[in-house]
């Protein structure tokens, strides 16, 4: 490695360690994020022929900005689809579309709470995803469940449940998401070989904490239905299937179109768009501005749609000088090859780190073979997205339903860490162990 390849990586490396102690430094990590995109691309500006030493003179200029424009057209797509899809369950959120969801789960048992709950995050984690849905059953269970110390191991439940379920969908985790739009995995091919593993990443965890929780809530907890909005509950249905309809469909526009994801996502925004902005036509003049799409669309995370782009970015920059690359081949001569080590490794480290560069870094280093591991829907990808997406259960720092869930709850790091990084890493592990035995046996 030169110099300055070097530099670029303390860098890269620096930034990435701010990242992940944002809750000591407390500067957003959105923020350190661009700043570490930017710096890498102008370290490398200052001797770009070092790194494309075929092109001479002026024409390196012209390479480097064709090399942006290509790497930010692959992050603008993944923002684009997260961005849609973030706008959709607002629409259907703010209308009342998932208020089904708190009368699915009401009942004084706290055993059959816990099970509803699991399930019910890790099918719709799957269908919106972990995010959103983490959100959206922790706003339910407050109604459902008053005693902290219990509703804290719910919301430890929503998170796990919420990455399991996220990983075998191709919309259901970021790192899913990126995956697929990629196209090293299909949306048979992971609902296939990963539903299963992911369903018992999350049943022993739930498991487990189900046996320290007994009898029964009181009466007083059972709420009365609220009303969300204006609009009639035939409006509020079809609002709920328009949008989380439109998002299942997306996958399906894909294969029937060949279009990026992210032209479904924004098909699916129009319509809902449209339906809203038709239903409130007879509706109070108040209700109409709070409710309009343009005034959600205000409540979008901008700071990690700009978190997003800076990491996509800086990766971008260590694939163009080869470290990724050197990284991927060191790791298999390390491990002989062992993908189920490898994977087990990077699942393990998206539990400290956030895993969206971990996955953008692995899909720089191994590049995607005409057969193999390394093949479409090859062992390699398909272990990448399981241990990715479910490994970050194993702290709460480690994905974004973890994070969201500790502001909400105030769940402590202590707390989960001496509680609940086992019970995820058992869950973690039969999973590795249960994708195994689907490879031995029936692929």
């Amino acid at each position: 490695m030169t110099t300055l390849s070097i530099c670029i990586v303390v860098a890269f490396v620096i930034g990435y360690a701010c990242i992940a102690l944002e809750s000591l430094t407390r500067v957003n990590k959105a923020a350190i994020a661009l700043l570490m995109c930017v710096v890498c691309w102008t370290l490398l500006m200052m001797n770009p022929t070092s790194f494309y030493p075929a092109i001479a003179g002026e024409e390196v200029i012209h390479h480097i900005a064709e090399v942006i424009e290509h790497h930010l057209g692959d992050a603008a797509g993944t923002l684009f689809f997260l961005m849609g899809a973030m706008t959709i369950v607002e629409i259907v959120d703010s209308n009342g579309g998932f208020n089904f969801v708190r009368d699915a789960l009401k009942t004084r048992s706290k055993r059959k709470l816990m099970w509803r709950v699991a399930f019910m995050t890790f099918f719709l984690s799957a269908i919106l995803d972990n995010l959103t849905t983490s959100i959206v059953m922790i706003m339910v269970l407050r109604k459902l469940v008053q005693s902290r110390g219990e509703r804290l191991l719910y919301a430890a439940l929503i998170i796990i449940s919420a990455n399991s379920g996220g990983a075998f969908s191709p919309i259901g985790d970021v790192t899913t998401i990126m995956l697929w739009i990629k196209g090293v995995i299909t949306t048979q091919g992971v609902i296939t070989e990963i539903f299963i593993p992911s369903l018992v990443s999350m049943i022993i965890p739930a498991f487990i904490i189900s046996l320290h929780l007994k009898g029964k809530f009181d009466k007083e907890q059972n709420l009365p239905k609220a009303t969300t909005s204006q609009f009639t509950k035939i409006q509020r249905d079809i609002i709920f299937w328009l949008g989380v309809g439109g998002l299942v469909f997306v996958p399906i526009f894909k294969t029937i179109t060949h279009l990026p994801p992210f032209m479904g996502i924004l098909l699916v925004l129009g319509i809902l768009w449209t339906t809203t902005e038709i239903f409130h036509y007879n509706t109070d003049e108040d209700d109409t501005m709070a409710k309009r799409v343009s005034d959600i669309m205000s409540k979008i995370d901008l700071s990690t749609i700009m978190f997003f782009l800076g990491i996509l970015m800086a990766v971008a920059v260590l694939q163009e000088i080869g470290v990724l690359t050197a990284m991927g081949e060191g790791l298999n001569e390390a491990f002989s090859g062992n993908y189920y080590l490898i994977n087990g490794i990077i699942g393990v480290l998206s539990s400290i780190v956030d895993n969206v560069p971990l996955v953008a870094g692995c899909m720089g280093m191994y590049p995607v073979a005409a057969e193999g591991a390394m093949a479409v829907d090859g062992i390699f990808w398909q272990l990448l997205a399981y241990c990715a997406g479910v490994g970050g259960s194993m702290l709460i720092i480690g994905s974004a339903a973890g994070v969201v869930v500790m502001g909400l709850e105030k769940i402590t790091f202590g707390w989960y860490l001496k509680n609940i990084t086992w019970i995820a890493f058992v869950g973690y592990l039969c999973g590795i162990l249960v994708y195994w035995l689907e490879r031995m046996l029936f692929f």
